[in-house]
């Protein structure tokens, strides 16, 4: 499912009512809120992502980010922090999506693929099948330490392009992005958005004048 309009926008590992606020007012189109996680950046508690839920208004998605694999315990992590989408950063089977979209109605489910070769294409189209969306990332969860999102890699755009042409749900791209690559990766790959943690922050802190950069670039990827 390729697109030729501008992407949406998604600005991940948002910690504060202070960053989310920043972000909506760069005209961004969906919030990353990050939960308990083996590794990587950006996680708070769930009281605080509860918090900043609360103040994003209607248009903006809130996306909780989960490494959880239990179906319950999702529902129950959705429920207690009330963000309108949830991210599943570690695998589920279809049947689970399933199982989620029944127990969780109007709420969107946005399913993690790691792209590590060309084995992920037919990894995405199954996972693709009961849920709303998927997310194209370079984590690694055969590692000890699961790697789940938040690495500041890119990988393969190819092997996204490839994706995004044969499922039929909405793709975000993630992994490495940043204001100086995000023209050429949506050129190339032509998602639906595109999802970005690392590479507007400076020493762990969203860097207002690098968020400005990444969203223009974005909203004017097709000049040059």
């Amino acid at each position: 499912m390729s697109y030729r309009l501008t992407p949406r926008i998604k600005i991940c590992c948002i910690s504060s009512i202070d960053e989310a606020t920043s972000a909506i007012r760069n005209r961004v189109s969906a919030i990353g809120l990050v939960s308990e996680m083996p590794s990587g950046p950006g996680v708070i508690s769930e009281e605080i992502i509860l918090e900043i839920a609360k103040i994003i208004p209607p248009g903006v998605s809130s996306f909780l980010l989960t490494s959880k694999q239990n179906v319950e315990d999702i529902i129950l992590q959705q429920r207690k922090c009330k963000t309108n989408t949830i991210q599943l950063c570690d695998t589920l089977l279809p049947e689970q999506h399933l199982e989620l979209r029944r127990a969780l109605p109007g709420i969107s489910i946005v399913q993690v693929v790691h792209v590590t070769g060309e084995e992920s294409i037919k990894e995405a189209i199954e996972l693709s099948k009961n849920t709303n969306g998927l997310l194209l990332d370079s984590g690694n969860q055969s590692l000890q330490i699961k790697e789940l999102g938040g690495t500041g890699r890119v990988h393969n755009w190819i092997i996204s392009k490839e994706i995004v042409k044969r499922v039929n749900v909405p793709v975000f791209l993630a992994g490495g992005l940043n204001p100086s690559n995000v023209k050429e990766a949506i050129r190339i790959v032509q998602p639906f958005g595109v999802d970005i943690c690392s590479g507007v922050r400076t020493d762990g802190k969203l860097d207002e004048k690098k968020l400005k950069q990444f969203v223009n670039n974005v909203l004017n990827w097709m000049d040059e």
